[in-house]
């Protein structure tokens, strides 16, 4: 697969568990470290994500060594691999439907803009096939056990990636605490019906399920609903701030908008500072470049509101350059330097 190093992501995310209290006694969690992160290359861009493990610092909790970590993050890629869910159902698909050959397939996801070889497709293929056999082997039997003696039950979550609309969807199920894929599999139809014979299965091994995460898919939510009625259902955080936020989103983006609007004059500046060769030019280039800076800030909403921030970046910017002038005030060129 791709070394680390090869990898330039385009931004951070940081993942904490969907539940802020402690399921066994209710003491709000603690962040205590950092689970794992990696890069991840998905078919849209390359991020840097980090899981954060928080765990009960209640000396009472009965279940005190337990580390809980995020589903949505879990969801995101494979263990032990550097690309998303979505470029490994890609893969299947140029395999499965279009036949395409190894090779054939790494100049496809090359061109896609998501970079890998011969070698790092055959290793996708190969991935592939593995979730789609992904099955409660014994193994996976003993993990659950494992996760019941320690959790008191399991956490169910639920996701599905369409590499492209029209085609098949890989729907995958996983238990949260330990992070196992407990069944994964290709469907033409995603409605709750056919979804409830992918969870039946699960519920009929006997072990006791807690608590359930999923998107807000409707079918997925209702299927869920349907087969364990009474278990607590968490909306993931991402997707439920996205919806209740939609409003600030909105108004953040005409914010942007209005911030980037004020900051086209800055070319008229530019060319006053290039008449210039004195050091209150040199000196303005490099406040003229932080301002060009911000007009490529971009944020990821609505968690981190790229309007804001352009606003609190411009403010530290205006305060600095207000202060270098108020230094400058007995300065017999600071007039200048205020007119450039």
């Amino acid at each position: 697969m791709l070394s680390k190093n090869r990898l330039r992501p385009q931004r951070r995310i940081y993942f904490r568990p969907e539940h802020k209290n402690c399921p066994h006694c209710q003491q709000k969690l603690r962040r205590s470290h950092t689970a794992w992160n990696k890069k991840i290359a998905t078919l849209k861009e390359v991020v840097h994500v980090w899981s954060m493990a928080y765990h009960c610092e209640n000396p009472d909790c009965p279940k005190p060594g337990v580390y809980y970590k995020s589903a949505e993050a879990e969801a995101i890629s494979m263990k032990h691999s550097p690309y998303g869910f979505d470029v490994v159902c890609l893969v299947g698909e140029l395999r499965f439907k279009r036949h395409m050959t190894r090779k054939e397939i790494a100049d496809e996801l090359n061109a896609r803009g998501v970079q890998t070889s011969e070698r790092s497709a055959q290793n996708l293929y190969e991935r592939y096939q593995t979730l789609l056999a992904a099955s409660l082997t014994e193994h996976t039997k003993k993990v659950l056990a494992e996760v019941t003696e320690q959790n008191g039950g399991i956490i169910l979550s639920m996701d599905g990636v369409q590499p492209e609309k029209g085609n098949e969807t890989l729907y995958v199920i996983r238990e949260v605490f330990s992070g196992t894929v407990l069944i994964a599999k290709n469907m033409k139809s995603g409605s709750s019906a056919e979804l409830q014979t992918l969870i039946q299965p699960i519920i009929e091994q006997g072990y006791p399920i807690v608590g359930i995460v999923s998107d807000g898919q409707q079918s997925i939510r209702l299927a869920m609903e349907t087969l364990l009625p009474d278990v607590p259902y968490q909306y993931c955080q991402y997707h439920y701030l996205k919806d209740i936020a939609k409003p600030v989103v909105d108004v953040d983006r005409k914010l942007k908008t209005e911030l980037k609007k004020s900051m086209r004059g800055i070319r008229e500046v530019e060319r006053k500072i290039e008449q210039s060769d004195s050091q209150e030019a040199s000196i303005a280039k490099g406040y003229v470049a932080a301002v060009r800076a911000l007009l490529l800030e971009d944020g990821n909403p609505p968690l981190d509101l790229p309007g804001m921030r352009i606003y609190e970046q411009a403010q530290a910017i205006q305060a600095s350059l207000q202060k270098c002038l108020d230094k400058k005030g007995g300065h017999p060129t600071s007039k200048r330097f205020q007119n450039i």
